[in-house]
């Protein structure tokens, strides 16, 4: 056997989303969000689901946090709903709603759970929408308020801050592919809402310095990774716009305070779009940051393909195994972001604030046997450590995620959790890769089957 072994300082946590999880939609003061509104519009979503029950951790958040405790955690990412604090997006305060992220705060803390907060899941309210949305300016003002608020409430509580989870997919995935809401298909606004979702971000950043220079903040964007098929110019300039679009397209901005010229030249010659920065957007954007978080799960073999898309782009099936939502399983394309991230910005510290694997395994004879979830996390955390080894500063990992839940578009039908739910009785069953992942984090290491 050969092992794996992490510092015993690396932090091991879980990740969830409010939306995801939380229910409770038309309680406690809560405001509809895009997704209420959303989720709701026949067709949008598998089976019509819709996040009004989700897990309902809102009332069953001790029960959640005692399984944070017993699987060892020392960090749970969580999310906050902007229409629980805020119903109308900006406007009066929802003290109910305040209250409610200060229970399960002070819970995490109690048994001594870090609490890392993001701002934005996705859950934009939908009195904000109904004025323009990400798409106007004024929904940046409202953020950096509702960000104000929080930053100035938990001040004390909560030391680690993520402003925006996954841009790309809060911007092109929802305004340009039109699979998650609002559900549009513009690519232009996609490229407005996906400059101003940075410009909010780092808004947020400089409000948080004023309020609590002590705590640390960071973004959380998504991405995979492709491989080029060939040495072909052709090949590695359409892997390059591929890449690029989810990873310099929303981290030079961040890190350089300018968008890459080959992406801005393509969307102009292409597509006419253009981006819409004012003066000083770039100075806010750029921002220093503490960290950045990664949110990997797949990747692939690509080459070019005139016809096909916006990047002119073939993903090619080499007989990959997949997970039950249709994934290629590419452990090696984690390594290469990692290390590609860390050559191209440096050794910024990372956070893995998602990975994990879609299988759907039911509770038999009160277990759930989720092996091929267990070999997935065992070959990506492999390749976070071997990024580890070549130099990356990789401070942590949170598996996404602690437990079954509302999965966006695909409704209740993909289960990522490590822990399962019974989305009729909300009972918690833990699987196997809950205890897997516990005895990794007691230990530190795993061993690896020698070839």
């Amino acid at each position: 056997m050969s092992k794996i072994q992490f510092p015993q300082d690396f932090i091991w946590g879980t990740a969830t989303a409010s939306y995801q999880i939380e229910g409770a939609a038309n309680e406690g003061g809560r405001g509809a969000s895009i997704w209420d509104t959303f989720s709701k519009e026949p067709g949008n979503v598998k089976n019509e689901d819709n996040g009004d029950v989700a897990c309902n951790s809102y009332h069953l958040y001790k029960e959640d946090v005692a399984l944070l405790k017993e699987l060892g955690v020392s960090t749970y990412r969580f999310s906050m709903a902007w229409p629980r604090i805020f119903p109308n997006g900006d406007g009066e305060l929802n003290q109910e709603g305040l209250d409610y992220y200060h229970r399960l705060v002070d819970e995490l803390l109690e048994h001594n759970i870090k609490p890392m907060c993001t701002l934005y899941h996705w859950d934009l309210p939908q009195a904000l929408q109904d004025r323009g949305g990400w798409e106007s300016r004024e929904t940046v003002e409202a953020f950096d308020h509702y960000a104000k608020t929080i930053f100035s409430s938990f001040k004390g509580k909560i030391s680690t801050w993520i402003t925006i989870n996954e841009p790309w997919c809060a911007s092109y995935l929802s305004n340009y592919l039109g699979i998650h809401a609002p559900g549009k298909k513009d690519l232009q606004l996609a490229t407005t809402v996906a400059h101003h979702l940075l410009l909010a971000h780092g808004r947020a950043v400089q409000s948080l310095r004023k309020i609590d220079a002590q705590a640390q903040i960071g973004y959380a964007p998504n991405a995979g990774w492709s491989e080029a098929y060939s040495d072909s110019e052709q090949d590695q300039q359409a892997v390059r716009r591929a890449n690029g679009w989810q990873v310099e397209w929303f981290m030079d901005p961040v890190f350089k305070g300018e968008y890459p010229d080959f992406l801005v030249n393509w969307f102009k010659e292409k597509e006419n779009v253009t981006v819409p920065i004012q003066e000083g957007d770039m100075d806010v954007i750029s921002s220093p940051i503490d960290f950045v978080g990664i949110n990997y799960y797949t990747g692939n073999v690509a080459r070019y393909d005139e016809g096909n898309g916006l990047f002119h782009i073939e993903n090619l099936d080499f007989n990959y195994e997949r997970t039950d939502i249709g994934w290629p399983i590419y452990p090696e394309g984690f390594y290469q972001l990692l290390t590609y991230l860390n050559d191209r910005y440096g050794q910024v510290p990372i956070y893995i604030t998602e990975n994990g694997a879609c299988y759907n395994d039911g509770v038999e004879n009160g277990e759930v046997k989720d092996d091929n979830r267990i070999s997935y996390m065992r070959s990506h955390i492999a390749s976070v450590h071997r990024a580890m080894q070549s130099g990356v500063n990789v401070k942590g990992y949170l598996a996404w995620s602690l437990m079954d839940n509302f999965e966006w578009a695909e409704g209740y039908d993909m289960r990522f959790g490590i822990v399962h739910v019974n989305f009729d009785t909300l009972e918690r069953t833990k699987k196997n890769s809950y205890y897997w992942y516990k005895n990794l984090i007691s230990q530190s290491y795993f061993d690896l089957i020698k070839a």
